[in-house]
């Protein structure tokens, strides 16, 4: 078998064609690639403030985001930000350098990991408020709905950010005024250190999209393409006028909830989740064992990835620090 891309037609076992398959996999291996770096510079000290991976999660974020375009789309984001920033379209090395602190970063090196953000691209920002962003996507959401455009908004939350008044009142308030926003959970089964299990009342979150009068559905955050499904449904239902849904994305972080953590609370989970049901491998087996992608198409991409975040990680050590002049800039912002 050839190594050539396969462009007839879409594909019969999941619905996307070569590239849109390529695509994928090229965003869910840089942010694998990303974090798993990120978590060996934090051990250095170089990079200040604190760090909160996304590995594991690929798939929640790249299969929501496969719908969504930087025009009309935007989308809200939590702390454990940087997947959901990478699936948006956000410059890979400016985000390494707003991480590093550097003025070449996406936030000229104010913001740091938490806080990256590109309007262009429809990233509202990462946000160190649990919670912080279904008010944000309501706001975003209500301008698209009044703007006509067919824009959709997205917020992303986790499992602790779902029982937070911001989220359920968001959901309420969207649902009353019938906004094309799309509210994801990613339950990786912590908030921090409490267990989903305990803290989640009723034991979904999904299930709760029924008392504010929309579509809830819980997805195998695994598995990329359940969510590209319940997400294609999501965001096809929202640009229509069909309003908003709730998506449970259930997935497992490969790292503590913050660098440093000591994750006395878990077991083996990270280590079966690796070895069984890790997003890329099942990625990987699902669409070479049909034969619409090569091993040695992934392969490349594999290559040019991790030239990619070799070349971020340079470039953002060597990149110059904010200065005292840059203090009291971009405090404001001027509508004129």
């Amino acid at each position: 078998m050839t190594d050539t891309l396969r462009t007839s037609g879409v594909s019969r076992a999941h619905g996307l064609d070569g590239p849109a398959l390529l695509d994928a996999y090229r965003t869910m291996r840089t942010i694998r690639d990303f974090e798993e770096r990120l978590h060996e510079e934090f051990a250095t000290g170089d990079i200040p403030g604190f760090v909160h991976l996304y590995a594991g999660e690929e798939a929640s974020a790249t299969g929501v985001c496969a719908h969504l375009d930087d025009e009309r789309d935007v989308l809200a984001s939590t702390h454990r930000g940087h997947g959901h920033c990478i699936a948006k379209n956000v410059d890979v090395k400016a985000m390494m350098a707003e991480i590093y602190g550097r003025t070449t970063g996406s936030c000229h090196g104010k913001g740091g990991s938490m806080h990256i953000a590109d309007l262009s691209k429809g990233m509202l920002g990462a946000n160190g408020i649990v919670g912080g962003g279904p008010p944000l996507v309501c706001g975003a959401a209500l301008a698209a709905k009044v703007r006509g455009d067919g824009g959709v908004a997205v917020a992303f939350f986790g499992d602790g950010g779902s029982n937070q008044g911001t989220t359920l009142e968001s959901l309420n308030l969207a649902s009353v005024w019938h906004l094309p926003a799309v509210f994801v959970a990613e339950n990786n089964g912590y908030a921090e250190a409490t267990a989903a299990e305990w803290s989640v009342g009723g034991g979904s979150i999904a299930a709760r999209a029924a008392a504010f009068g929309m579509p809830g559905v819980t997805v195998d955050g695994f598995d990329f393409f359940a969510v590209h499904e319940a997400a294609g449904e999501a965001v096809e239902r929202a640009r229509a006028g069909g309003g908003p849904t709730l998506i449970e994305v259930g997935l497992t972080r490969y790292y503590g909830h913050f660098e440093g953590d000591q994750q006395t609370y878990r077991a083996d989970e990270v280590q079966r989740a690796r070895a069984e049901l890790d997003c890329l491998t099942r990625f990987r087996t699902a669409v070479t064992g049909t034969g619409e992608l090569t091993a040695g198409q992934l392969d490349a991409i594999d290559s040019e990835v991790a030239t990619l975040i070799d070349e971020a990680v340079a470039e953002a050590r060597v990149a110059p620090l904010p200065t005292r002049a840059d203090l009291e800039t971009d405090v404001y912002i001027s509508y004129t």
